[in-house]
């Protein structure tokens, strides 16, 4: 289904420098247990150190460590980006009749840099059952940059492209060109991405892998035939979907549209993060099943994807993690999708709603214990400096006074009160020099994203309160309450369990 789309420049990866090849055998090593195909990791790996140069590594971890509860223990937990981007790893639109016939999906100008794929995992110290939470690619939650600044509320699949829109335009303007700009912007995604999903469940990242929506395509072209199960028959156009209830093996075409089919099943979106999770699962299965560890040709078509298509964190300690890895390959993960509370609108947008609260608390429960969270991590981040004005158009009385004195207790300055006309949305301006604090409050009001507004005085924020209005620090209105809302509140459903081909729809 096509995505909005922005103004795009040219990806290029950001790479490092060649390492000992023991180093970047560790690392791939790594990557394979915990990359968003789970690759599997052990010992043989060893033996195929030799085929591990060229790797794409990022240090977008670096912006967001200390800014969520640290571990009690030595339990990891690694962050799966899939992005839907038609694109190639430097960022060139991919072949257009590839893209059409091998991957059903459209045009190459269709998906920009969203993260339609975000699964969070934990691997405990002791070796016991890895907890993991696929991310619905449309909750509606605040996003961040990665040095914490808001963005404002989003899908949480956009705070990737959010980010590498606003550095890339930044830099351009600056005089800087070709892989360059690209590295700045895709690193600048990256970043936001792991400290939206970092504030978002309460949990630190650990590690990450991300990959494009080629890599799922070239996975399934090394492995294949993947096995797949489906309760039910299905036919989708939009995905080219077309299968038989029941078990049956899928060559690399036929398993993308199996990832991506959403149209025509019952949970749209949910069940196809459930079709994700079931991918997992069955290609673990079938790369211990298989004995492809034992098979150099088979390895080498696997780091060769690795080299084109992922872009693996840089500060993976392997040495530490090496004993928790054959649980990812054993069957010994459970995949969850974290609930939300049910469909509305929002930017003009269907969205997930959720409740933040309840998302943090059932991750923190299933990761275990941490410790306390830094300010950051509750998004009690310092009120940046700014005079705020509010403009009571929600009609109740006394909204204003209260919104202000709110605004105030988070410590910015009193302005003045007033009225408007009702309207539906609460809107966010501001003047010059207070971008950083329109931006905190946006978020915190659930206000969408703050503009700039030539009448507003400098060092203003001028807040006009809408239907939609909520109190800074409470939730969001429930689907229930609202006007917008579409449908009842769902949870996440059943679990999916790895060690062989779980079915679903």
């Amino acid at each position: 289904m096509p995505e909005n789309t922005r103004h795009r420049p040219r990806p290029a990866a950001v790479r490092r420098g060649r390492r000992a090849p023991w180093q970047l055998a560790l690392r791939v090593a790594a990557w394979g247990t915990s990359a968003t195909l789970l690759l599997g990791c052990g010992a043989t790996w060893y033996v195929y150190r030799s085929l591990t140069d060229g790797l794409t590594t990022s240090d977008a971890l670096d912006a967001v460590r200390g800014k969520a509860p640290r571990h009690l223990d030595n339990s990891v937990n690694l962050l799966l980006i899939g992005l839907d981007s038609r694109k190639d790893m430097n960022g060139n639109d991919l072949p257009r009749q590839f893209v059409q016939t091998e991957l059903h999906a459209g045009s190459s100008d269709i998906g920009y840099y969203n993260t339609n794929t975000l699964i969070l995992m934990h691997i405990p110290a002791d070796g016991g059952k890895v907890q993991a939470f696929s991310i619905p690619r449309d909750d509606y939650v605040q996003t961040l940059n990665g040095d914490g600044s808001v963005q404002g509320h989003y899908k949480i699949k956009e705070a990737y492209a959010n980010a590498y829109t606003t550095v890339h335009d930044k830099y351009a303007a600056q005089g800087v060109k070709g892989a360059d700009l690209e590295a700045k912007s895709r690193e600048a995604g990256r970043e936001a991405t792991l400290a939206t999903v970092q504030q978002f469940t309460g949990v630190p990242i650990d590690h990450f892998a991300e990959v494009n929506l080629l890599g799922f395509y070239d996975i399934a072209k090394v492995l294949q035939p993947i096995t797949v199960c489906l309760k039910h028959p299905v036919k989708d156009r939009y995905s080219g979907a077309n299968f038989p209830a029941g078990v049956q093996q899928l060559n690399a075409r036929q398993a993308l549209a199996f990832v991506r089919q959403r149209h025509g099943l019952d949970e749209g979106d949910l069940d196809r993060t459930r079709r994700q999770q079931a991918f997992i699962s069955t290609v673990t299965h079938q790369l211990k099943s298989q004995g492809v560890w034992a098979s150099p040709s088979k390895l080498q078509g696997l780091f060769d994807v690795v080299k084109k298509d992922v872009v693996l964190d840089s500060s993976w300690n392997v040495l530490d993690f090496a004993q928790q890895a054959p649980n990812l390959t054993g069957g010994n993960v459970v995949f969850h999708t974290l609930p939300i509370e049910g469909f509305g609108i929002r930017n003009r947008e269907d969205v997930n709603l959720v409740d933040p609260d309840k998302v943090k608390s059932i991750v923190q429960q299933a990761f275990g214990p941490a410790s306390s969270p830094s300010p950051a991590a509750t998004g009690t981040t310092a009120a940046a400096p700014a005079t705020v004005d509010v403009i009571n158009g929600n009609g109740g009385r006394g909204i204003a006074s209260e919104a202000l004195s709110s605004l105030v207790k988070l410590g910015y300055t009193a302005g003045a009160t007033g009225n408007a006309a009702p309207r539906s949305a609460t809107t966010v301006r501001y003047g010059a020099g207070a971008q950083q604090a329109a931006q905190q409050i946006a978020g915190r009001l659930h206000a969408g994203t703050a503009t700039a507004g030539s009448a507003v005085p400098a060092g203003h924020v001028v807040v006009t309160l809408g239907a939609d209005y909520t109190p800074p620090g409470e939730q969001a209105p429930s689907p229930t309450a609202t006007a917008s809302s579409t449908a009842p509140a769902a949870d996440s459903g059943p679990a999916v369990k790895a060690g062989g081909v779980p079915c679903v729809n």
